[in-house]
């Protein structure tokens, strides 16, 4: 089954202790630290526009897009999913933020222009199961920066598959939402798969039941750095998402820095 069709519906919900705003704080930090996007919108420079333009890669429903948006930044966001555009357009519609929203395959994103900035958090990179994938999309992504721009990602590590989400069953029950997420980990692929159940108030007493499933696989460091110097990055710096220290043998996810280096 597709990932996040009904599920994009109550995704912000299901989602509401996601750290969105600790990850834009150091995001805009490495865009001003190392970057050449600036928040500035009135550009009138061609060139100076596309060095200022941030793309949301794998963006879902708009939230971290919006917190940059709100920073100054010019945003694009692109997501796989249309019912999870749809959640983002919607919330457009409400705030009057002119974000420009696309919907497209990572493994085959494909831009108007080159860009300053690419950010992609909150596992995304994860659903990319085969690594010739994780390959093609870091390449598509350096096609797309102009020199020096900058390629701003989280990923998560097998170790938090294997032995932090493992065979676990989660449950959590809310007034108007509520959901069963069953998760299994195969040691010999390496690929993480979780079912979730989802039931939803649609009226009254009324609940609707939807399930989808979803696949992930782990990435670690070593394996990042290596897939980065191969498709033309320079690492800035690679550290624990939760710690802000270097990666560790129990890191659950991982955050990168890398620029884009052009002849």
């Amino acid at each position: 089954m597709e990932a996040y069709t009904d599920f994009a519906r109550v995704y912000d919900e299901l989602m509401d202790d996601t750290p969105y705003g600790e990850w834009c704080d150091r995001i805009v930090a490495d865009m001003e630290k190392y970057g050449i996007s600036k928040p500035d919108r009135s550009a009138t420079d061609p060139l100076e526009a596309e060095r200022n333009l941030v793309l949301d890669l794998a963006c879902g429903t708009g939230t971290l897009t919006r917190m940059l948006y709100d920073r100054g930044y010019d945003m694009i966001g692109v997501d796989y999913s249309e019912e999870m555009l749809m959640q983002a357009r919607e919330k457009q519609e409400r705030d009057g933020t002119e974000i420009l929203y696309l919907q497209q395959d990572m493994r085959e994103l494909d831009l108007y222009c080159t860009i300053g900035t690419v950010v992609c958090v909150c596992d995304s990179l994860n659903y990319l199961l085969e690594e010739e994938d994780l390959g093609q999309t870091f390449s598509l992504v350096h096609n797309f920066l102009y020199p020096g721009g900058l390629f701003l990602f989280d990923c998560n590590t097998d170790y938090k598959y294997r032995e932090v989400i493992g065979d676990t069953v989660i449950a959590e029950n809310r007034d108007d939402c509520s959901f069963i997420w069953e998760n299994a980990y195969d040691p010999e692929s390496g690929i993480n798969e979780y079912d979730l159940t989802i039931f939803v108030n649609t009226e009254g007493e009324t609940f609707r039941r939807f399930c989808e499933t979803h696949y992930q696989k782990g990435y670690d460091a070593e394996f990042l750095k290596e897939l980065l110097s191969g498709n033309g990055f320079e690492l800035l710096r690679i550290i624990d998402s939760d710690t802000g220290e270097a990666p560790g043998p129990e890191t659950e996810r991982i955050y990168v820095a890398a620029r884009c280096i052009k002849e």
